[in-house]
């Protein structure tokens, strides 16, 4: 016994920690590795695919949605703001449409990405049926892919499910647009149980009750996954409609963005659907991208210990200095939340966002907090000008304010990102259908080689 302990530590050594020799590759790694960034300059390679006014480089073509955030005045383009569009409608007026009618808007907004038209009263109940009946998973697929080794990451956790989910699937490699877009409408409906019981077999390990619910055909995807998630399965009216209007707001945006362009990218290399939507899954992961809405509440969790009076401008202005110095929270010299790759004057999202940010702030009790995230968000623009140069404004993205609204609607920290994939899945879907339809084209981008040709030494005079 005391042998095979023993064994297994020097296993986890072997393959967990960093020793010298990989600290040595390393060095050897990185020594070799580098770039000097002004070659990027003098080659006019667009790094991230962006020029330094934050103009993507033209990729493709798509009528999923429209990201704008200039227009032209006499002639020339000048910022402006933002503005998003879902195949043609400007955001702002889809959510205020649904919102009138009273109504949930996940379904209505997913039928118009998918299929390019807003759907009639009987198209949208039809959708909806289509969606329920398609809210379950093979049998015994719980205990024997959720429930078994259980990933503290929730992100790794769906992803993991879903590329499981193709071993059920006899047409898993078809990519007919009618095998594609059944898939896709099996793995919408699947993704609130697939997030919500992976977070909750988690726990389970770690000696937390296990209650596990299943969907209910007459809740919207928002309510079912508050009920899944809360083990007494109540919720209230506004955090169903809130919650339903965030999947609305992170469902698309443009095909440019980081996971969606990985969408596309990895569609054209003929790939199934289950692979194209993990890999997805693990560019959105990334806290430059999806994981940015963590990283800010997690941001605010360490100002509020380091802020004495959350009123005082100067004090939290000292702390938005620290931050960029690399002195306070993670050191990467970050205000998280703030700048976006496109919008320079205002991110659409978050103008919405915050509405109903401050309604709820107001019924939790929240209004200091509240107020400190609005304290930031006028300073930061300034303190960034004054630290860095930049190109374009900043402003704040939608990030900023969806943390403290899952953070008010106490949603666990693990589910943030998930619940962003759970609307995002849509758009991705909704991407890749296109990509199948029109392009049938690997992509494949150049890179310009900058290591000269060498010749061949023996080992034995190396």
């Amino acid at each position: 016994m005391t042998n095979s302990v023993n064994s297994a530590k020097d296993l986890d050594s072997i393959l967990f920690d960093i020793s010298p020799k990989i600290k040595e590759l390393a060095g050897l790694c990185e020594a070799n590795t580098g770039i000097d960034k002004e070659l990027f300059v003098k080659h006019d390679v667009k790094r991230g695919l962006r020029d330094l006014n934050g103009k993507g480089v033209l990729a493709g073509l798509t009528n999923i949605s429209d990201v704008c955030a200039k227009k032209i005045v006499n002639g020339e383009e000048v910022p402006c703001a933002g503005n998003l569009y879902y195949r043609g409608y400007n955001i702002k007026d889809l959510v205020e449409g649904f919102l009138r009618e009273e109504h949930y808007g996940f379904e209505e907004i997913a039928y118009l990405l998918l299929f390019g038209e807003l759907p009639s009263a009987s198209e949208l109940a039809g959708f909806h049926e289509t969606l329920v009946e398609r809210r379950t998973l093979p049998p015994n697929f719980v205990r024997d892919v959720i429930m078994k080794a259980p990933s503290r990451d929730m992100m790794n956790s769906l992803s993991r499910s879903i590329l499981n989910l193709y071993s059920y699937d006899s047409k898993a490699d078809d990519t007919s647009i009618p095998n594609v877009l059944r898939q896709c409408l099996n793995l919408i409906s699947q993704f609130p149980m697939l997030m919500v019981y992976g977070y909750h077999a988690y726990n389970y390990r770690h000696g937390d009750d296990l209650f596990i619910y299943a969907p209910l055909p007459e809740l919207s995807t928002a309510e079912n996954i508050l009920m899944m998630l809360r083990e007494d399965r109540k919720y209230t009216k506004l955090e169903a409609k809130i919650l339903d209007m965030a999947l609305v707001l992170h469902m698309d945006h443009g095909g440019g963005n980081n996971s969606t362009f990985t969408t596309h990218v990895v569609t054209s290399s003929g790939t199934d659907t289950y692979s194209t939507i993990a890999a997805a899954m693990a560019s959105l992961k990334g806290p430059k991208h999806g994981g940015a809405n963590i990283k800010v509440t997690q941001m605010f969790d360490d100002m509020k210990e380091k802020v004495k009076d959350w009123e005082d401008k100067d004090e939290v202005r000292q702390y938005l200095y620290d931050l960029l110095d690399k002195k306070a929270f993670d050191q990467k010299g970050l205000i998280y939340g703030m700048g976006h790759a496109i919008y320079s004057v205002s991110d659409p999202r978050a103008d919405i966002f915050k509405k109903f940010v401050k309604q709820l702030a107001k019924e939790k009790g929240c209004e200091k907090e509240y107020q400190l995230y609005e304290t930031v968000e006028h300073l930061a623009p300034e303190v960034i000008g004054e630290k860095r140069k930049i190109y374009k404004g900043v402003n704040a993205n939608v990030d900023f304010y969806s943390g403290l609204v899952y953070s008010m609607l106490n949603l666990p920290k693990e589910l943030y990102t998930p619940i962003f994939a759970a609307a995002r899945i849509v758009g991705w879907s909704a991407h890749r259908l296109e990509e199948l339809k029109n392009v049938d084209k690997i992509i494949r981008p150049a890179y310009k080689p900058l290591a000269p040709h060498r010749e061949y030494v023996k080992i034995e005079d190396r």
